[in-house]
């Protein structure tokens, strides 16, 4: 008699190596059938649950609802309300809460606690962000690219504008993983790790990806298919607002800079927005962009992802 499979953590994109494809094809099933009004609960009994040591929208509601769209629940646990806050060991309440749920999803500020939490878990551990990684953003935003170019990622040009953030080094991951060309502009003093990159330029020899940086956002646009930025200052990053904001003053998303792309390239912001910061309203609220769909599509992705990742009971 053999046991069961072992778990799967996410905790980067990195993880999801031969499985993006499908995972993106069933996301866009998944939101046709919502839309249609198809809701059949494929992951019925399941339960997760989440922990979240930063505020959250969009992940949170996403995650909720994509459990119950699944016919399962999910448990919101605040650290604060947690015996995390009094003192108890991540692998204690990695081991408790095995016991419990079938996965648990981490927003963490800190990776080396998002590996602690996956060590003692026997369930998966769903990385909901943390200060590497964003995976579960990045498997949302690969879709909303997918709605727009239905022929493919190859041949296309992403440029990333801003921050060399947990955004940004989830995004190389992905890009190498579809075989996208990416070209991220940002200070040279803020570029995301060398590791990282070595490990996307790794899996970008095996999708012919192109992966580019520069330190200048005018180079990054020209002729590029979609723009794509965030936040200068990250959850975490507040002691270097100042700055921060002065070594970015360059790198906002506007009219001018959006001119330079291709006439049919649009712009993502995984949000929340700083407004007249990294991005302009006239660009934000304006009809090339794909902001609003690419939020949505965090329910749909999420779907996918766990419906991946549990088993069926």
């Amino acid at each position: 008699m053999t046991g069961s499979p072992p778990k799967r953590d996410l905790l980067s994109v990195a993880d999801l190596q031969g499985d993006l494809p499908s995972i993106l094809e069933r996301a866009a099933a998944m939101k046709r059938a919502r839309s249609a009004g198809d809701l059949s609960p494929t992951r019925p009994g399941t339960n997760i649950a989440m922990i979240f040591e930063k505020a959250s929208t969009r992940t949170r509601t996403s995650f909720e609802i994509a459990m119950n769209d699944l016919g399962g629940h999910a448990v919101y646990l605040s650290p604060k309300e947690m015996q995390l806050g009094r003192g108890e060991t991540i692998a204690d309440t990695a081991r408790v809460l095995s016991r419990y749920v079938d996965a648990i999803v981490y927003r963490a500020y800190r990776r080396t606690d998002m590996a602690e939490l996956a060590r003692w878990a026997t369930v998966p551990v769903i990385n909901a962000l943390d200060d590497r990684e964003h995976p579960c953003q990045i498997v949302a935003d690969l879709l909303t690219l997918r709605e727009r170019w239905p022929e493919g990622f190859r041949g296309r040009r992403l440029a990333y504008i801003g921050d060399g953030n947990n955004v940004l080094n989830s995004l190389l991951l992905g890009s190498a993983l579809v075989g996208l060309d990416l070209i991220s502009a940002t200070p040279t003093a803020y570029r995301p790790p060398r590791d990282l990159v070595e490990t996307a330029e790794r899996l970008a020899r095996g999708t012919g990806a192109h992966l580019t940086f520069t330190d200048d956002p005018r180079a990054a646009a020209r002729d590029a298919d979609a723009l794509y930025t965030d936040v200068w200052v990250s959850m975490g990053d507040e002691a270097e607002k100042e700055d921060r904001e002065k070594a970015f003053s360059g790198y906002q998303i506007n009219a001018e800079l959006l001119a330079r792309a291709r006439p049919d390239a649009f712009v993502l912001h995984d949000l929340p927005a700083h407004r007249g910061q990294e991005i302009t309203d006239e660009v934000m609220d304006g009809p090339r962009a794909a902001i609003w769909d690419q939020a949505e599509n965090r329910l749909h992705a999420q779907k996918a992802l766990l419906e991946r990742l549990l088993r069926r009971r």
